[in-house]
Formats: structure tokens, C-alpha cells, sequence
């Protein structure tokens, strides 16, 4: 089965998001064909997105003023997988606590911005996800938290704070797993 991927592609890891979606459909027997996502118009031909992490005001900024925002709604409320990661996970929030991010609102969640710390206390750790056997090297690089849950799975904590999440279609992380070879949540993402 061929798809078509986005990654939004206005700030963040974008080739490395595109590499681990090729890792994950070419693991699971799909042939993708994935676009960066800048303009309007991508996203309502793509069957499963990715926001990548950066800034998330200017993130937010971006796809509104290019009109990307709407089409990534439209495609969460038509069922269809989104995986944000670090500030995508930010932007797709409820709420940010920062007047300065609009928020998508298709993830009931609360979130913290850089509450992890600074660039200089990034860290890797061994996370145990639901869904995984074993343990996801996760990178955390100025990483949000969740700070409040509504009607969402909880896939992974750490130091008792949720990390990963999943509303209906939507999986977010606060940490990066595009950064690694490990294509694990990519797969949880957009194939269970």
C-alpha cells in the first residue's frame, strides 16, 4: 500500500522526521512518498502528518499565515494519524500558558514550554512506552511538559510527568525520537 506523508515542513527536523516515516512504512510493508509541508494545499493530500519540534511561536505563527493550521484540524478531525513532537506537541495543545502560541486544540492537553530546562540540560533517557517492548531511547532537548491531561492515553512518563500521550488519531511527545535510528514511535504513530 502506497501513502502520501507530510511533515510540516516550516521549521525543525524535517529530513529526519522524513527519514524515520521512510524507516517506519518500509519496516511495515508501505511505500510513502512524504512532502514538506510549507504552503497551503499539501496537507489535505497526505494521509499522515508530522510536526516536527522548533520554536513554537513562530511554529504557530507560520502555519497560520500560510493557512497549514486549518488543513492539520481538518485532517485530525478526519481521522487521520498526526505524530507532533516537542513544540509540534506545543502548537497541537489546548492550551500553551503563552499567549504568543496559537494552539491547534486537537490534543487535550496543558502544556509547559522548556520546562525541562535549557539547551544545556538536554538529556537521553531509556523510556518505557506502552506498546513497546522494550525501552525508547528518548531525546529530550529544552522539552515541554504536560502539566494537565483531559480524556487522553498516557503512553509514557518521566520523573512522573506524562511525555507521551495519544488523543484519538494524535500521538504527541515532548522529546525527539526523530533523532534516532529507532523508528518505534513513528510506527505507533501512524500504523497501531
Amino acid at each position: 500500500m502506497s501513502l502520501v506523508a507530510g511533515v510540516i515542513g516550516v521549521q525543525g527536523n524535517v529530513s529526519e522526521h522524513a527519514a524515520a516515516i521512510e524507516r517506519a512504512c518500509d519496516r511495515d510493508g508501505r511505500t510513502v512518498e512524504v512532502r514538506e509541508i510549507r504552503t497551503a494545499g499539501i496537507a489535505p493530500e497526505c494521509d499522515l502528518l508530522a510536526m516536527p519540534g522548533g520554536e513554537s511561536t513562530t511554529i504557530s505563527r507560520l502555519i497560520e499565515r500560510e493557512g497549514i493550521a486549518e488543513e492539520i484540524v481538518a485532517h485530525v478531525e478526519a481521522g487521520k494519524p498526526l505524530l507532533a513532537t516537542c513544540a509540534g506537541l506545543i502548537v497541537a495543545a489546548n492550551d500553551a500558558h503563552d499567549d504568543r502560541v496559537s494552539t491547534l486544540n486537537v490534543l487535550d492537553v496543558t502544556v509547559e514550554r522548556n520546562a525541562f530546562g535549557r539547551q544545556k540540560d538536554s538529556f537521553e533517557a531509556p523510556l518505557d512506552v506502552a506498546g513497546l517492548e522494550e525501552p525508547f531511547p528518548a531525546v529530550f532537548i529544552r522539552a515541554p511538559v504536560i502539566d494537565h491531561v483531559g480524556d487522553v492515553e498516557v503512553l509514557a512518563t518521566w520523573d512522573g510527568r506524562p511525555v507521551a500521550v495519544r488523543d484519538g488519531p494524535v500521538v504527541a511527545t515532548s522529546f525527539h525520537p526523530e533523532l534516532t535510528q529507532d523508528d518505534r514511535i513513528h510506527r505507533l504513530a501512524f500504523f497501531e
